[in-house]
């Protein structure tokens, strides 16, 4: 990723010190030798740059620094998951419910929810039901939820997305 000492092989450089000053423009060859009297390394960090830039530092410190910001980022980035809850057309008060506080809770943690309502046999004649039902859903997730998808029948499934509100 960066390169190091003897492997910079541009025919000059610009050189910055250890404390972040600028010591000019020169050959590498007579960069290396600062880098050597000061007991650092010589850092490639823009190549891009006209001419290069490259910097007097401890590499290995660097590189530690590095990977535990790297660590830090990692530990507190959130995967943000897709939870689903099925019902059916049938379903009774106490049960959607509990599916109702399951839903919340899931949106609570962050993650978005897809509540979906599978119909079977007869059922798919009463398609009306389920919109019903997801409608219904949707509207008692309002204050901790958007709803991003309308319900849309997909075969003998129909669903809907909700999606945590941002205010959190």
């Amino acid at each position: 990723m960066h390169e190091l000492n003897e492997e910079i092989c541009d025919k000059e450089i610009r050189l910055i010190g250890a404390a972040g000053e600028q010591l000019g423009i020169m050959a590498p060859a007579s960069a290396l030798k600062i880098a050597d009297e000061q007991g650092l390394d010589l850092v490639k960090i823009s190549p891009q740059a006209t001419p290069p830039v490259c910097k007097l530092m401890n590499y290995g410190k660097f590189r530690f620094e590095q990977s535990k910001k790297e660590k830090e980022a990692r530990k507190n980035q959130h995967v943000v998951e897709i939870k689903e809850i099925r019902m059916s057309p049938g379903i009774d008060i106490g049960d959607f419910n509990t599916k109702l506080r399951n839903a919340q809770k899931f949106l609570a943690d962050g993650n978005r929810v897809k509540v979906s309502v599978r119909f079977r046999g007869r059922e798919m004649a009463h398609t009306d039901i389920g919109k019903g039902l997801l409608d219904r859903f949707a509207e008692q997730c309002a204050e901790v939820a958007n709803l991003d998808k309308a319900a849309k029948l997909e075969g003998r499934m129909m669903s809907i997305f909700l999606s945590p509100k941002a205010g959190k």
